[in-house]
């Protein structure tokens, strides 16, 4: 097997779904009126442009399969053995109310190798954002997925319903024992800005969460793993004495951070390819142009102008870091925008 690097696409192939979550883009955009789903014969055609992206990048495809609920779609079982006939490494972003041991071990059969569940908070927050019954619903899956040799990732979507929860779920992953937690936060619009938590607040969660992290780090019966998926870690671990950009060379190249316009691509069921799901980034269709040529192009290049960031552009952890663009562009209208949860003073 080859050791190249992989390079990941969150393709949504459905927007069908059996949860109306609070904080969906696609229902807050109102798309839902007609649910769009890719046929097998655009399925088909857009892994052929993957192919020739990862080919000529040296890279290779790492798919994150999502919708809506991927397993809704009525040709999702064709699609996943052509993944599986391609040797292409996949996991599912998706609902838990469709999945029994049968299920989950006909899954792993076809190469999945992991599959996301959401919890947004304690059960009475978790089912008021997303649907009654559905916080059972989900842990009740940790055990067949598990079971069926699939790790699973659960992500919490943080706001201020429920940011004081987020420590109390962190107990919870870990004793259903998920494989994966990580969290990201609510992107708003201009109408849901006082859904975002002020940055004293977020610290103050990070805080929490960290020390719980660190309790469960020596704990030989966890088996989660931490990730610190929100770049704002960066900027915490920074203060803390845990991350030195001294430990770098002294040049151009971004090391971490945001991998819009870096490291990503997403691809929506009707083709549209975008630097970012989370904001208005579209650059192009994967049904109509080449990927390769939109990732290196200058549509794209717009999402790596880092000297354009007004406050990261000044901060020395801009290689690093640079906070959540799309959450900057919800709140402020642009995604040069500072990030409004940052708490970092810039003099």
């Amino acid at each position: 097997m080859s050791q190249q690097s992989y390079f990941s696409f969150q393709w949504h192939i459905t927007e069908a779904c059996d949860q109306r979550c609070k904080h969906c883009y696609i229902y807050a955009l109102g798309s839902h009126a007609q649910f769009k789903q890719m046929s097998i014969e655009d399925m088909i055609q857009v892994l052929d442009n993957i192919d020739d992206f990862c080919r000529r990048a040296n890279r290779r495809p790492y798919l994150y399969v999502t919708g809506g609920d991927p397993i809704l779609h009525p040709q999702f079982w064709s699609f996943v053995e052509i993944l599986r006939e391609r040797h292409i490494d996949f996991a599912l972003l998706g609902n838990p109310f469709h999945l029994d041991d049968a299920t989950c071990l006909r899954l792993a059969e076809y190469g999945c190798k992991k599959y996301q569940l959401s919890i947004d908070g304690q059960e009475e927050t978790h089912d008021r954002i997303r649907r009654s019954g559905s916080y059972k619903e989900t842990w009740d899956v940790v055990a067949p997925l598990r079971r069926a040799g699939i790790k699973v990732a659960v992500m919490t979507t943080v706001s201020r319903w429920n940011y004081q929860e987020v420590p109390a779920i962190i107990d919870e992953v870990v004793r259903h024992k998920v494989d994966v937690f990580a969290f990201a936060r609510y992107c708003p619009d201009a109408d849901s800005r006082d859904t975002c938590c002020s940055p004293e607040e977020y610290r103050q969660m990070m805080d929490l969460c960290w020390e719980k992290f660190e309790h469960y780090k020596d704990d030989k019966d966890c088996v989660t793993w931490f990730s610190l998926k929100d770049h704002l870690w960066i900027l915490w671990k920074y203060e803390h004495g845990l991350f030195n950009p001294a430990d770098y060379p002294d040049d151009d190249v971004v090391y971490d951070g945001c991998n819009c316009g870096n490291g990503h691509f997403t691809i929506l069921s009707d083709g549209a390819c975008y630097a970012c799901r989370r904001m208005e980034s579209k650059v192009g269709n994967a049904l109509e142009d080449n990927l390769y040529e939109l990732f290196t192009g200058p549509k794209m290049e717009a999402y790596r102008e880092y000297e354009n960031f007004e406050k990261c552009g000044k901060c020395e952890l801009l290689r690093f870091c640079r906070g959540c663009p799309a959450i900057a562009k919800g709140y402020h209208g642009s995604m040069y925008a500072p990030d409004p949860e940052c708490w970092k003073v810039i003099s």
